[in-house]
């Protein structure tokens, strides 16, 4: 870590490794709006190289390397933000994957894709953000965001049709309830937790992304909207574009 104990409010990003990815395009927003961000990822060597960019904008950005499927992993980077770190401000859990993204069915689910998905954004999620509360607390007013996907919506009620990618859309319907019994938790302090869909994101063209997905820079908004929220802003919601999402 460059600057220690920095006067700058600290938002710690998980996921971001890609140029292209979302995690990179809210951490640059963030770090715009005067936020010390890190980005974490697996290889330390890809979020540095893309905290560089960063600080090349005269801005303030570090990187710190972070598996989510693996608990030493985070012990690790917890100690290490509590050592050089007073506070963290802003959580952007962001980390994930889509191991079935071809999938229309759960009866044709993979185990090992289901439990690979949940390991990073339900549980890892779960302990990362347990092991940082104390953290969260010692800021003003901390934020939580949980990035999530209109996916869940296909299992919120009594699903119909389809369903596609069916572990990455547990998971997220998962993490909305984490969402919820976070905030209900923490409902007597000034920490805010939400989750956000970004919308469908042009980050993977080796895949094929569709004609109208969003820019992640595009994406990256409503992440940021909930991660500067004042201290009227909601808790416990699920929204995309700062609008509620609401199951049909």
């Amino acid at each position: 870590m460059q600057q220690p104990f920095s006067p700058s409010p600290i938002a710690l990003v998980t996921g971001a490794s890609r140029r292209l990815g979302l995690g990179y395009a809210v951490a640059r927003q963030l770090a715009e709006r005067g936020y010390h961000v890190l980005l974490t990822a697996r290889d330390e060597g890809q979020a540095e190289e893309l905290a560089a960019d960063i600080r090349d904008q005269n801005l303030a950005a570090d990187a710190v390397v972070l598996d989510l499927a693996d608990r030493a992993s985070i012990r690790a980077l917890v100690e290490r933000l509590s050592r050089d770190f007073d506070r963290l401000d802003v959580l952007v859990n962001n980390a994930s994957a889509m191991p079935d993204f071809q999938v229309r069915s759960p009866l044709d689910a993979d185990m090992d894709a289901l439990q690979s998905i949940f390991a990073v954004s339900v549980f890892g999620t779960w302990e990362l953000t347990q092991a940082l509360i104390p953290l969260l607390r010692q800021a003003p007013a901390a934020r939580i965001v949980n990035v999530s996907s209109a996916a869940a919506m296909q299992i919120a009620g009594a699903p119909r049709g389809p369903i596609f990618s069916p572990a990455y859309s547990l998971a997220k319907y998962a993490l909305n309830g984490l969402t919820a019994m976070l905030a209900a938790s923490l409902a007597d302090t000034p920490i805010l937790v939400n989750a956000v869909d970004p919308g469908s994101v042009a980050t993977h063209p080796e895949r094929g992304d569709d004609e109208g997905d969003r820019s992640p820079a595009e994406a990256a908004e409503g992440v940021v909207w909930a991660a500067t929220l004042g201290p009227d802003g909601p808790t416990g919601g699920f929204f995309h574009d700062g609008q509620p999402v609401v199951a049909r």
